[in-house]
């Protein structure tokens, strides 16, 4: 109880919370709409959508300071591919949050003076490449994970390894295939956050490959996606050792 109250205590504890429970709400109307007598149900899920969704925006307000915060950092990282793509995609989520921060100016009824399908866009434009650097700069870390992984291995191995009778191309790529696929495999469970960072990027990417028209999804899609990557984000909130480090 007490490290729910922790979390909670968090503002992106909270803001993950609202997260989960705005794409659960998503989700769930996506199942029910095409049922005749759950239109009442859908209707309520839509409003609870649409208000945690604008609660959202208020926990988000302050993120443009975080965000260049992490560019600031992210310069200093010593491996010059991490720093190049967290620098660049933190740039990005800078214009994100500006673009989202305008948008809330809108919403709230500050100004009309603003084109909100262009800020919309721009928006889920930077957002995308935040996304797209930061599945980089994973496929980067883990490319290094599985080259450790195999290294050990290869120590780990004493005698050659022999072709067997009638070994063919077709068993070789076989054989290629699964060893890969277990490299892979043993490198995300030895590197747990490395895992979760990038379940997390592929799962948000897809809102900003829908609302660019780069690949269409449906709101279920999006829905499931948007609660797996919010449950990642409040295992990361409640457990920081498991949130993707920078060196």
């Amino acid at each position: 109880m007490e490290a729910f109250i922790r979390f909670t205590n968090q503002t992106q504890g909270r803001e993950r919370l609202f997260r989960a429970t705005q794409y659960t709400c998503m989700l769930l109307r996506y199942l029910l709409e095409p049922k005749a007598d759950k239109e009442k149900v859908v209707m309520k899920l839509k409003k609870l959508e649409s208000s945690v969704s604008t609660g959202r925006k208020w926990f988000r307000l302050g993120n443009v300071v975080h965000a260049v915060q992490a560019t600031e950092q992210s310069i200093h990282t010593t491996d010059l591919v991490p720093r190049l793509c967290l620098t660049l995609a933190n740039l990005n989520r800078v214009v994100y949050f500006i673009c989202d921060t305008v948008l809330w100016v809108r919403s709230v009824g500050l100004t009309s003076g603003i084109n909100k399908e262009k800020w919309r866009t721009w928006a889920a434009r930077h957002y995308y490449y935040f996304l797209l650097l930061s599945l980089v700069r994973d496929l980067y870390e883990l490319s290094l994970q599985m080259e450790q992984v195999a290294e050990d291995r290869a120590n780990r191995e004493q005698l050659p390894s022999q072709d067997p009778l009638g070994y063919s191309v077709a068993d070789e790529e076989t054989e290629w295939l699964q060893s890969f696929l277990l490299l892979l495999f043993r490198s995300l469970r030895k590197h747990p956050p490395l895992l979760l960072d990038t379940v997390k990027n592929l799962c948000d990417i897809l809102n900003p490959l829908d609302q660019l028209g780069i690949y269409k999804s449906n709101a279920g899609i999006i829905g499931l996606g948007g609660l797996v990557s919010s449950l990642v984000g409040i295992v990361t909130v409640a457990w920081p050792h498991m949130k993707l480090k920078t060196h």
